[in-house]
């Protein structure tokens, strides 16, 4: 290189510095000045959209309470109504009335509900604990005593909670017989409040909150409320001026934190509901953006500074990690490609022995089928030897003969069974006949007879005079209707007073036949139709009688369903279409 050329490249230098310096010093001016101008901008927006959802959030709520309150209001004025309640004020007869009123909480979905006499005594309630208490200068009884309609309370408790009662007086002929009071549950409201806002309270129109997210505002004012928190260290107050850099416009302070107020009118009483919304959102998707806006300048800025002073090197060191990250692939391709050739391999030696084990299983199946299906006919045909020995040795011989022919007719039935186990892994249905559900249903009760009698189960069975016709396999019907028994008789083994009840009920299109028990219920409904799922002990069943019953109403054209009482134990349905004949008489 010349003298001149060097001369060159000196000069040009220090004139390179100064630009890059030059347009340094412009991309961190231009980074500030965006920076700023974005934290103003998105600051603004997203505390407006804040806003707006604080808003539509806290007339939703609002619309809600008052719901709520319009559908309770109504509630007094048809028990007042009720002659039930009416006939029990006027005898003074209270057995059934707390049970009466019970029966109405579901359906009216209030919180609970009592009855009051004249005296103030309460004589009726869904809550059995307050049968007897006095309420006669309570609010809510003093004001309905007065009034001819409907009137709305809110009684403190001791625990600091609001509780909100709907009474009204009930008369007849002229004559004031006492007073039903239908409590409201507004509370649930506040556990929602919670999960979309900081902070919510509903005020009455003396300004008391009476409905509050944090329970120790109840019974307050606002100003109270908000004086009510722990004053914060010096560690917290630095912490939230930091936090507070993007100057946001605060309402109001909760626990130290920055809010934003809303207030809605509740067209109720003079209510007043106000939301806290804190602006933590806000400061995160405003943060969030000025943090991708400085992260970009800065990788802006190191781009730069990379490109210019390594840009040689760069160059050398792309290529020399393609070349590697190339060698890597070409290695785990081959890698790949002797996997998959593994896992063919692997897969047909599955395949082999998944259909070795399909077979098995199915021959498992149908063993374990036809020993749970004959289990009940030799149940009953030990019982039936046991009493034709016992008629023999008392010289009864014709009665003995009864027995004998008893057992003959369950060995017929158990050669059907088998038959129609083949029948119903064929799905076939060649043995439909019109049957009279009612004469299954005796004939499965006489089946099981001896066994409910040996645990003396109470049995209640409710058939329809007419007869009620299905076009159905009669051994097959009767083989779901022993099973439903036999399951409500496990169920209730550990019952001091085992109780089954049986409904024939017949529909439009069709027959409905209901067993209901009083045991322990069921756990897992899922899985209840599934086949070798059991709940009994090892040796008491294998869990196929469910399967293939809900197998056999299915081939029939029904449908078999279960579920757990309201009370207690479990319910079976068996639902099967009409005969034609009979449903185009019922039609």
């Amino acid at each position: 290189m010349s003298d001149d050329e060097t001369e060159d490249s000196g000069d040009r230098a220090p004139v390179r510095a100064w630009r890059v310096r030059a347009a340094f010093v412009l991309l961190v001016t231009i980074a500030i000045a965006v920076v700023w101008v974005t934290n103003q901008l998105l600051t603004e927006r997203f505390t407006e959209n804040t806003r707006n959802r604080a808003q539509v959030r806290l007339a939703l709520y609002s619309g809600n309470l008052m719901s709520e309150l319009q559908r309770a209001s109504i509630v007094p004025l048809l028990l007042s109504r009720d002659p039930a309640l009416i006939g029990a004020l006027n005898s003074a007869e209270y057995a059934q009335t707390s049970q009466r009123l019970i029966s109405y909480l579901d359906e009216i979905g209030a919180a609970s509900l009592m009855l009051i006499d004249r005296d103030g005594r309460t004589v009726a309630a869904t809550d059995r604990a307050r049968l007897g208490a006095t309420h006669r200068t309570e609010a809510f009884f003093v004001e309905a005593m007065r009034s001819n309609d409907t009137v709305f309370s809110t009684v403190r408790q001791e625990s600091g909670a609001f509780a909100f009662y709907y009474s009204r007086k009930i008369t007849a002929g002229g004559e004031l017989l006492g007073v039903i009071v239908v409590a409201v549950d507004l509370r649930q409201f506040e556990d929602s409040w919670g999960g979309f806002s900081d902070a919510v309270f509903v005020t009455n129109s003396e300004g008391q909150i009476i409905l509050s997210t944090e329970s120790r505002w109840r019974g307050r004012t606002e100003t109270e409320a908000l004086a009510v928190r722990s004053a914060p260290n010096a560690i917290q107050r630095a912490l939230q001026a930091t936090a507070d850099w993007t100057a946001l416009p605060p309402d109001a302070y909760l626990l130290g934190e920055a809010v934003m107020r809303q207030e809605a009118r509740i067209a109720f009483q003079g209510w007043r509901m106000t939301s806290f919304t804190t602006y933590a959102s806000v400061r995160e998707k405003v943060n969030g953006v000025l943090a991708l806006e400085i992260m970009a300048f800065a990788l802006l800025l190191a781009g730069g500074f990379y490109l210019v002073t390594r840009k040689a090197l760069a160059r050398s060191i792309f290529f020399q990690r393609e070349t590697a990250e190339l060698r890597q692939l070409n290695v785990a391709l081959q890698r790949e490609i002797a996997e998959r050739e593994k896992a063919e391999k692997s897969l047909q030696v599955a395949e082999q022995t998944v259909e070795q084990t399909s077979k098995l299983a199915a021959l498992g199946e149908m063993s374990a089928a036809v020993s749970h299906e004959l289990n009940q006919p030799l149940a009953a045909m030990k019982t039936y030897l046991a009493g034709a020995k016992l008629l023999l040795q008392r010289k009864r011989p014709e009665e003995a003969l009864s027995s004998f022919q008893r057992i003959d007719d369950l060995i017929d039935r158990m050669g059907t069974i088998t038959r129609q186990l083949k029948s119903y892994a064929r799905k076939g249905g060649d043995a439909f006949e019109r049957l009279d559900l009612r004469a299954c249903v005796s004939s499965a009760l006489a089946m099981m007879e001896p066994q409910l009698k040996g645990r003396d189960v109470a049995v209640s069975k409710t058939l329809p005079k007419m007869p009620l016709m299905v076009r159905a396999d009669k051994v097959r019907v009767e083989q779901v209707i022993i099973n439903l028994l036999r399951n409500a008789f496990d169920a209730t083994k550990d019952e001091p007073r085992p109780e089954i009840e049986i409904f024939l009920l017949a529909g439009e299109t069709a027959a409905t036949l209901t067993v209901r028990d009083n045991g322990t219920g069921i756990e897992d409904l899922e899985s209840l139709f599934e086949p070798f799922y059991t709940t009994k002990a090892p040796g008491d069943g294998v869990g196929l009688g469910l399967a293939i019953s809900s197998g056999i109403v299915a081939d029939l054209g029904g449908r078999l369903t279960a579920r757990n009482a309201l009370g207690r134990g479990a319910v079976f349905e068996m639902q099967l279409p009409l005969d034609g004949a009979q449903r185009t008489a019922a039609e």
